[in-house]
């Protein structure tokens, strides 16, 4: 089921935002076969297999890379694939003998998707970083947060999972239509630097023509605006108000007891801020949501699967007991398959190679080698 049905990836495990593109590629519908090393070497937070969502909707195999075996058992696999995902520091996949230029005079059709956060060239390529690193380096990051305070980590879902993971799959995709078309495969590459920057387009010509400040905090969309920010209640919990357009505005007055039309500023903020603290954030929602205020509550983790039109959407699924966001985007004819729990590497690992063409007296000899996981099927 899903879009990419019969469309073949081969993915390198890694963190962050390569995981996430591939697990994009699996949700509608894509067979990506994930390739562990046999012998981990550390990827960040070890998370348990059931929690380790990113990795849903697809099987792992656990091999030795540096077998020739390994490497031989790699190359079919990259013959029968559509599109290989790496997220690794520029130059490894070269060291194994998989580089773009050796897998692409295999496969000239291949796409070779490589992500990183610095890019493969530039003087910053061979160093280490992580999201906040790249947000900070392209301009975004010092745009985000509260006039007078120090700049806000927005989670790492701008650079690894909007910058990266978005724009990785994207690359991805484009590549493969371009490539059915003219029969070459190309190099996708993928930097989350590059990424957060295409996404700070808007705020760029903004900033530009004189409408956006440097300094945090004083914009309309970064809390500088009365008008666009979130306000607490008399419970303590928080609501959120968006109206930039006056006739929008006009409605959440009205529905505010407030005079139709205020200036934007200290007076206002001093306003909404008095009269959010005079009911509970329900009360609020019994009176704004679902009205042209541009309202809605701010919802922990815990409440937003709840929320009624998480629910109308089926924007969250629970699989074996873990409630989590289901696949998007959503298509009419091709709709994408309930998630695949995340599985240990090996199980369903025998069936997926049997499925990408490996003979089975093939898995078994690799397995007896340990040069392939013992099989968990």
């Amino acid at each position: 089921m899903g879009p990419l049905a019969g469309l073949r990836i081969v993915e390198f495990r890694g963190i962050g935002p390569a995981p996430m593109a591939a697990m994009l590629f699996a949700d509608l519908g894509a067979s990506v076969l994930r390739l562990d090393r046999i012998r981990p070497s550390g990827l960040g937070i070890e998370i348990p297999t059931q929690f380790d969502l990113t990795a849903r909707s697809r099987p792992a195999v656990a091999l030795d890379l540096k077998h020739p075996e390994g490497i031989a058992l790699v190359r079919s696999l990259i013959a029968k694939a559509d599109a290989l995902i790496e997220g690794f520091r520029p130059g490894a996949m070269e060291r194994l003998g998989l580089g773009p230029e050796t897998v692409l005079a295999q496969n000239p059709r291949l796409v070779y998707g490589r992500m990183t956060g610095w890019g493969q060239t530039g003087p910053l390529a061979q160093a280490a970083g992580h999201d906040l690193n790249y947000l900070a380096l392209s301009g975004a990051l010092a745009a985000i947060g509260r006039a007078g305070e120090k700049p806000v980590p927005p989670l790492n879902l701008v650079a690894d999972y909007g910058g990266g993971a978005l724009y990785l799959a994207f690359g991805i995709a484009c590549a493969i239509i371009e490539a059915r078309r003219s029969g070459q495969g190309q190099v996708v590459d993928a930097a989350m630097i590059d990424g957060v920057a295409s996404l700070m387009t808007t705020f760029y010509g903004l900033y530009a023509m004189g409408f956006h400040r440097l300094e945090r905090g004083s914009n309309l969309l970064d809390s500088g605006s009365a008008i666009y920010d979130t306000y607490e209640c008399a419970d303590g919990r928080y609501v959120a108000i968006a109206p930039i357009e006056r006739k929008f505005r006009a409605v959440l007055f009205k529905r505010l007891g407030l005079a139709e039309f205020i200036p934007d500023g200290i007076t206002l903020r001093d306003k909404l801020e008095t009269v959010f603290k005079t009911k509970t954030r329900d009360e609020w929602c019994a009176l704004l949501e679902g009205t042209d205020a541009c309202f809605a509550p701010v919802l922990t983790m815990a409440e937003a699967p709840a929320h009624p039109q998480a629910v109308a959407r089926g924007t969250f699924v629970e699989v074996d007991g873990v409630v989590q966001p289901a696949p998007a985007p959503r298509f009419e004819r091709t709709p994408a398959a309930r998630p695949i729990p995340p599985r240990p590497v090996g199980k369903g690992g025998r069936a997926a190679l049997l499925d990408w063409g490996i003979a089975e007296e093939r898995i078994n000899a690799l397995i007896a080698a340990a040069v392939l996981g013992a099989d968990r099927d």
